[in-house]
């Protein structure tokens, strides 16, 4: 009994304030810079601005959580069954989302870690590489105003709806579908050369049927 308890001594250290303070500056700092990249860079066909305020208080949690557990064995296994019970449900709907939630996470693990080094040269040379990437496979800049849409109808006709945002815009693709109890979820990319046009198509599909919800997304820089 007494080794077991020389043994989680061993793996209780006292958090240095200083090292906390510094962490979570630059921890801050990088989470900031990984947002703008993405809503600048981004291609997710979500609300990117939306999506990315949650990058900042992710990066922090996670450094904190890793300073705190880094500190006891006993909190290191007390986190193990906590996490055992939590389940996130979040809908990710573009693989590019989940890329960023992780490189936020790795984040906050480095500077949790104490590894400010390590962190303040990996972030900026992924984001670094993924611009290059981006420059390579086509130009950064984009013109055209793409539009996101969602709608959510108990009919289950998709061609109807498809015609329907044919005939109110000039450019329309289906992205995903699910079959629901209660009809169908679309959500398409379209393109929107003004505001009348929306009008238009919000008008028809408010005719569609008293059940049928829909959202429009501005996404400018899609195309």
């Amino acid at each position: 009994m007494l080794k077991f308890e020389q043994y989680l001594e061993q793996f209780t250290n006292t958090i240095n304030l200083t090292d906390f303070f510094l962490g979570f500056l630059l921890t801050a700092l990088l989470a900031t810079l990984i947002r703008w990249f993405y809503i600048r860079f981004g291609d997710a066909v979500s609300n990117r601005k939306r999506f990315a305020n949650n990058f900042l208080p992710l990066a922090l949690v996670t450094m904190l959580i890793i300073t705190i557990v880094k500190s006891s064995l006993a909190l290191s296994l007390g986190l193990v069954g906590a996490l055992s019970i939590v389940r996130f449900r979040a809908a990710i709907k573009d693989p590019e989302e989940l890329t960023y939630l992780f490189m936020t996470i790795g984040l906050g693990l480095a500077m949790g870690a104490n590894q400010f080094v390590m962190g303040l040269i990996a972030i900026p040379l992924i984001l670094l590489i993924l611009w290059g990437h981006k420059i390579m496979n086509g130009p950064i800049h984009k013109t055209v105003d793409g539009l996101f849409v969602n709608i959510q109808t108990d009919l289950n006709d998709l061609q109807q709806i498809t015609q329907l945002l044919t005939n109110h815009l000039p450019f329309v693709e289906l992205k995903r579908m699910d079959n629901t109890d209660k009809g169908l979820d679309l959500s398409f990319l379209c393109r929107v050369e003004n505001l009348g046009q929306m009008e238009k198509l919000s008008t028809a599909l408010q005719e569609l049927s008293a059940d049928t919800r829909f959202s429009m997304i501005d996404q400018p820089e899609v195309f």
